[in-house]
């Protein structure tokens, strides 16, 4: 059979169209205009994109100058996770302080500000909230990143962050369909599996995610998790059975109902790259009932795009994909952003819009309440200058190794004379290194999920036993506190979170 130029040029750009790539630069290059004017529907943008808000709203403008309706999509979930100010740390504390909290007025009114500003610099799609119930506590990837690991408030809270995102214009995207919180692996790095049955999944990973497609999230992304109990080939980005199936069939068919956008996670990641490569999973990704290709992470530039592309349009032809399925998830993409086009006109928001205001401020108030300070009998709290000794262990890629963390430089604004070190899991005797570098000052120890590592946990038994003035500054999922230590726990490493727990040291 042969296929018309005129099937072709459709064909060529519903392929186009399905595709979320990134680049390198804070300006758009020419091939990425040009492939925008050939049918590229979606950009999506990176810490190596932005250096400013002002610079970002001209990069989104040049963008549009040649199609209006783009999809700017970015991995904007606050706390630990921030591409907007990847150089120096959130404005909003992350997932858990907030499910800690638990307050979804909160949690609808952060998500707002959020959004607030992404719209405000052209971004109208956020690869965000995480939905996962961080039923794991040894999970790698998620962590703080979830509400929490109680169902139905992850979905509360779910709920809420999907109206105020959305009330600001900006599209949400839940993940990681059909949950990635009871995982010990990292899906950057491997394959993760899940061998809870489908009652459990019903009962524990698809309750906020339920909840989030009833209260109308426009996207939700998708998981390279292997689930057995739903396909014990593929994962779930790959897997017709999660797709067309769990998530897009209706309730009354045992399914989500799930009408808007499924796009995948990155695609170069190594769950899926590294078994059925970047061009072949897309196809399969496609054909399971996927919408749109999220590539761009770590493959940003043009013949990433042109070979996806050909490879979308060659398995067309091949029959490895319907014209039909292509087609239907190009129009699913393009309705998105003709609808992220009428949400940001003034008043679009309706009454959930209107009932939210700005408030630059509600960061750090929501970090100051996400606290939760622990203080032994008969410690007074430092006194005099501070030595900030951070337990720092490997970023997670989600995360990224770039973002300051931590209240160091809070510290030594608040408190005259204080000094900072960072130590890692290769510095022999961590914290007898900090006991002599620390001197007389009283010692400040800020860790990351404490539990999960036994060199930092051995640094800080040490520390405490050796000096009864000790603060020890939890900024991951906290545990039990340390026995005999002021105990800080933030719920998040977030810029934010940093500056609440320094204001409470420097209080003493």
């Amino acid at each position: 059979m042969t296929t018309s130029v005129r099937d072709s040029d459709t064909l060529t750009r519903d392929a186009l169209a399905v595709l979320q790539p990134g680049f390198t630069g804070t300006s758009a290059p020419a091939w990425l205009l040009r492939r925008l004017d050939e049918g590229l529907s979606s950009v999506g943008l990176f810490g190596r994109n932005i250096d400013s808000p002002e610079q970002l709203a001209i990069l989104t403008e040049q963008l549009r100058e040649v199609r209006p309706e783009v999809l700017v999509a970015i991995d904007e979930e606050g706390g630990d996770v921030t591409r907007l100010e990847a150089r120096s740390g959130s404005s909003f504390p992350g997932n858990l302080a907030l499910g800690h909290i638990d307050d979804p007025d909160l949690t609808r009114a952060v998500a707002h500000e959020l959004g607030r500003r992404l719209a405000a610099a052209g971004v109208n799609l956020n690869w965000a909230p995480s939905a996962d119930v961080n039923s794991n506590p040894d999970n790698p990837v998620i962590g703080v990143r979830s509400f929490g690991g109680d169902p139905e408030l992850v979905a509360r809270h779910t709920v809420a962050y999907v109206e105020g995102l959305q009330a600001a214009g900006v599209a949400a995207c839940v993940k990681h369909f059909p949950g990635h919180g009871d995982t010990a692996v990292d899906s950057h790095h491997t394959m993760p599996r899940i061998d809870a049955d489908l009652d459990t999944l019903r009962a524990r990973e698809l309750v906020p995610f339920q909840a989030a497609v009833r209260a109308g999230s426009k996207c939700v992304m998708s998981a390279h998790i292997l689930l057995p109990a739903l396909d014990a080939a593929r994962p779930g980005t790959l897997s017709p059975a999660a797709l067309a199936g769990l998530l897009r069939a209706p309730e009354s068919e045992g399914g989500l109902g799930h009408q808007g956008l499924i796009v995948t996670d990155g695609m170069e990641m190594q769950a899926i790259s590294a078994t059925w490569g970047l061009e072949r999973g897309s196809v399969l990704a496609l054909a399971a009932g996927a919408d749109a290709i999220c590539v761009g992470g770590g493959l940003a530039g043009e013949d990433t795009v042109l070979g996806l592309r050909d490879a979308l349009v060659a398995a067309v032809r091949a029959g490895e994909l319907t014209e039909e399925r292509l087609a239907d998830a190009a129009g699913r993409v393009r309705a998105l952003a003709a609808w992220t086009r009428s949400a940001s006109r003034p008043g679009a928001g309706g009454r959930a819009g209107s009932a939210l205001r700005s408030d630059p401020g509600i960061g750090l108030a929501a970090a100051r309440r996400a606290l939760v300070v622990t203080r032994p009998e008969k410690h007074s709290g430092p006194t005099g200058p501070l030595f900030v000794a951070a337990l720092t262990p490997l970023a997670n890629i989600a995360v990224g190794d770039e973002t300051p963390w931590g209240p160091a430089a809070e510290l030594e604004r608040m408190v005259p004379g204080t000094r900072t070190a960072t130590y890692g899991s290769t510095d022999d005797d961590a914290g007898g290194a900090i006991l002599a570098a620390a001197g007389e000052r009283s010692v400040v120890a800020v860790v990351r999920d404490l539990h999960r590592h036994p060199w930092m946990a051995a640094a800080v038994d040490k520390l405490v036993a050796a000096r009864a003035d000790t603060v020890v500054v939890e900024m991951g999922v906290p545990q039990a506190p340390p026995r005999g230590a002021l105990h800080i726990a933030t719920h998040g490493a977030a810029r934010v979170c940093g500056r609440a727990a320094a204001e409470v040291i420097a209080q003493g």
